[in-house]
């Protein structure tokens, strides 16, 4: 009798183990907006390599490219609930309208400063944090992309005058942002979602789009693109994203090599970035556009007429008292 039940308590310790290895093993679905091979669609594929690795294929990450999985803000709303595991994107303001803060417009002009403002560990980094969190979402890491710029479907005379009303309509993200910049920079700002902008442009809809910059036109409109204007309207960042509900079900080992490899996803991002800014312009320029020139003039004329006009707007529909407490904080 003893004989047998030492047998059985093995066997059923074997098959816990057994359990236990097959509950730890796990395949995370990520998504990104971008075509692929981009520079986004490369690290990410570097960075599932990186997991893969680091877990010895315990755990292992599935790319979605070329928002497969949904539009951003489906995205968002779906890795909140756990049913998409990761996402690597901009955030999504539909969802709480706080998030504007991390578009406001010229709220840094160099790349030195957007690091100091956007990095791991920094007051900015943490405000997103907490927004995503209270969505049910943790922020593993970032990716910088870009300072924004517009795509033209034609070539605009004093496109780069923010005084002067160009007359043209720009599609820009659902985002009250990017609506009161165009609309105060001389254009005409036209909110549409991502997946509806190329169709826009092509049929004459808009004569343009805001809200991306070069790696953004050039991987999705660069067919549509006749000239590109870099007037730095703001400073992106994407952020790798991941279901705290998913994350909580990791091992605790899993869990951490999880965050060092996106530790490493960001910190390599940020040697390559601007130089990458730099590629993706002189390949739109390849591709037939004119690159509109900007003086540094130009640019200060511009963010002065933003922050003036835009700000105080965003600022008060965000809710005065938070934003701008979030925003002096950033800035200090």
């Amino acid at each position: 009798m003893k004989t047998n039940l030492v047998k059985k308590l093995a066997l059923a310790v074997a098959i816990s183990a057994s359990m236990s290895a097959i509950a730890q093993a796990a395949t995370l679905k990520l998504s990104h907006v971008r075509p692929q091979e981009t520079a986004i669609d490369v690290d990410a594929k570097r960075f599932a390599a990186d997991v893969a690795e680091a877990t010895e294929g315990k755990v292992k990450i599935k790319i979605y490219p070329a928002s497969s999985l949904g539009d951003y803000t489906v995205v968002q709303e779906r890795v909140g609930l756990g049913a998409i595991d990761m996402a690597v994107q901009p955030p999504a303001s539909s969802a709480d309208k706080r998030f504007q803060v991390v578009y406001m417009p010229y709220l840094v002009k160099t790349w030195d400063d957007a690091q100091k403002v956007f990095a791991k560990g920094s007051p900015m980094r943490q405000t997103v944090a907490d927004l995503y969190g209270a969505q049910g979402i943790k922020v593993l890491g970032a990716w910088p992309v870009y300072f924004g710029g517009i795509s033209l479907n034609k070539e605009i005379d004093n496109a780069a005058d923010p005084t002067v009303m160009k007359g043209a309509k720009l599609r820009v993200p659902p985002i009250k942002t990017f609506q009161l910049t165009a609309d105060n920079i001389g254009f005409i700002g036209s909110p549409l979602p991502f997946s509806e902008a190329f169709t826009a442009v092509q049929t004459g809809v808009v004569d343009g789009v805001m809200g991306s910059g070069a790696e953004g036109y050039y991987a999705s409109f660069r067919d549509v693109t006749k000239s590109y204007l870099p007037i730095n309207t703001h400073f992106e960042m994407w952020y790798l994203i991941i279901s705290d509900e998913v994350f909580s079900e990791l091992d605790g080992k899993h869990q951490e090599k999880l965050m060092a490899a996106a530790e490493k996803f960001e910190n390599s991002r940020w040697e390559t970035a601007r130089a990458d800014q730099s590629k993706n312009e002189q390949l739109l320029a390849k591709a037939g556009a004119t690159i509109v020139p900007v003086s540094d003039e130009q640019i200060e004329a511009t963010a002065k007429i933003v922050r003036e006009k835009v700000w105080p707007e965003v600022i008060n529909d965000i809710g005065a008292e938070w934003a701008q407490g979030v925003l002096d904080k950033a800035l200090q």
